[in-house]
């Protein structure tokens, strides 16, 4: 969440920062009206409470002096009865004024480009060339049908359209993929891997900034209040929530490999054949909890992390800064790693690597001390796939078919498959 003082000081940075995101500014005044109110409930019930102290200190002293008290005990119980109703008056302005916060999107950094939508975003850099065939390359839906890799039509009895069944070498594959990913982030770029629950509770989703706005995004269990995680990201942010740090610890790498689920997938009709879009996926993610002046560099080395997956796969790919516009709610910076995808001839988002500042700390409280007895400060958190299947599992896929419809396994994904080199349909 945003800070409070900072809100209040600054809020048409906070309207403008809103704006540029294309959210709606009303909960904005939402929580100025409520904070405002809260505010000055406080100080009158302070200063009731001041009142009642004091003259509470003299008829004391009145009885000691045997003096007649019984109308200030009078005035003073009327004065109590006014501080418990102020009291609750208090409470109820305070979570009316947190409830508006915790609607109120990060705010942009000033390095992001400004537009209304993805027509802002701006394509940072490419790497690889996209592969030349002598043939008419084959969608990931063709191929996986030819080689027995998926079976589409089953998944969808298991549970409904969105979900997959892999089969066999598809299944394997699929296996290989995350088990490499997490290898790589461990052995090369020094993150700690962790496996966390699928499940999370309503602290934790509120913590990295699902909830309360996106509930009806999640998949939920409603008779105990969990949810299924959209993204590893849940979980593993909120494994130092209500924690203070050492600050000689930070940074802290952590990587884990998750299920994630989203509602959301094949909205409108958009990309819903084949793998493009699905309601359950795995994902390799990859979080840092850092220092406030080390963050923006951390960025930059994460995204790289990121790239460096597709580059020892051999992916073309293109790393995108996202304009304001197409920004996730908590995000105040975030660059998309997009594959290429021949066989649909798209580029795919196969990973969004981001940088929360200290939004998702302050819902979470985690904090951090930069020395024995220093006042704790807020951690930054930043995040990003490392990277999202069935995308890559797609871009795999197209990019290396051959013209028999046969797929070349990737080099370093060779030991995860038993030495198998290429992939043929059986018999």
């Amino acid at each position: 969440m945003l800070d409070p003082k900072f809100i209040r000081n600054n809020p048409n940075a906070v309207r403008a920062g809103i704006k540029a995101k294309n959210m709606d500014d009303t909960v904005l005044d939402e929580f100025l009206a409520a904070d405002n109110l809260w505010r000055k409930a406080v100080t009158e019930v302070d200063a009731l409470k001041a009142l009642r102290n004091t003259v509470s200190e003299e008829i004391s002293l009145m009885k000691r002096n045997r003096e007649d008290a019984s109308e200030k005990i009078a005035r003073m119980r009327e004065v109590s009865n006014q501080i418990k109703e102020m009291d609750s008056e208090v409470r109820m302005l305070e979570e009316k004024a947190q409830n508006a916060l915790l609607y109120l999107p990060n705010l942009p950094h000033e390095s992001v480009p400004v537009s209304q939508d993805e027509s802002g975003n701006r394509v940072v850099c490419t790497w690889g060339e996209e592969p030349s065939f002598n043939f008419i390359p084959l969608p990931h839906w063709d191929l996986t049908e030819k080689l027995g890799l998926v079976d589409f039509e089953r998944g969808t009895k298991l549970a409904g359209s969105g979900f997959i069944l892999y089969t066999g070498v598809g299944a394997r594959l699929q296996r290989a993929l995350f088990n490499w990913m997490v290898d790589f982030h461990a052995e090369r770029h020094g993150f700690k891997e962790v496996l966390p629950p699928t499940l999370a509770n309503r602290e934790c989703m509120v913590g990295t900034g699902q909830l309360p706005k996106f509930e009806f995004d999640m998949y939920r269990l409603p008779d105990d209040d969990l949810f299924l995680i959209p993204t590893a990201e849940v979980p593993v942010t909120n494994v130092y929530r209500e924690e203070i740090l050492d600050g000689a610890e930070l940074p802290i790498y952590l990587t884990a490999h998750s299920k994630c689920f989203r509602r959301e997938a094949g909205a409108a009709g958009k990309d819903t054949r084949g793998l493009l879009r699905v309601h359950e996926f795995d994902k390799v993610e990859m979080v840092k909890f850092t220092t406030p002046e080390t963050s923006w560099g951390e960025l930059e080395s994460l995204t790289k992390s990121g790239e460096e997956v597709l580059q020892a796969l051999g992916i073309p790919y293109r790393v995108v800064l996202l304009s304001t516009g197409d920004m996730s709610f908590s995000s105040a910076k975030t660059y998309d790693l997009e594959a290429w995808a021949p066989g649909v001839g798209q580029w795919l988002e196969v990973s969004s690597c981001s940088n929360f500042e200290d939004f998702q700390a302050r819902r979470a409280n985690i904090r951090f001390r930069r020395e024995p007895g220093a006042k704790p400060e807020f951690v930054h958190t930043l995040n990003g796939s490392g990277v999202a299947l069935p995308r890559t599992y797609v871009a795999i896929l197209e990019n290396y078919q051959k013209a028999d419809g046969s797929v070349v396994v990737p080099d370093v994904l060779r030991p995860y498959m038993g030495g198998l080199e290429v992939i043929e349909a059986a018999g």
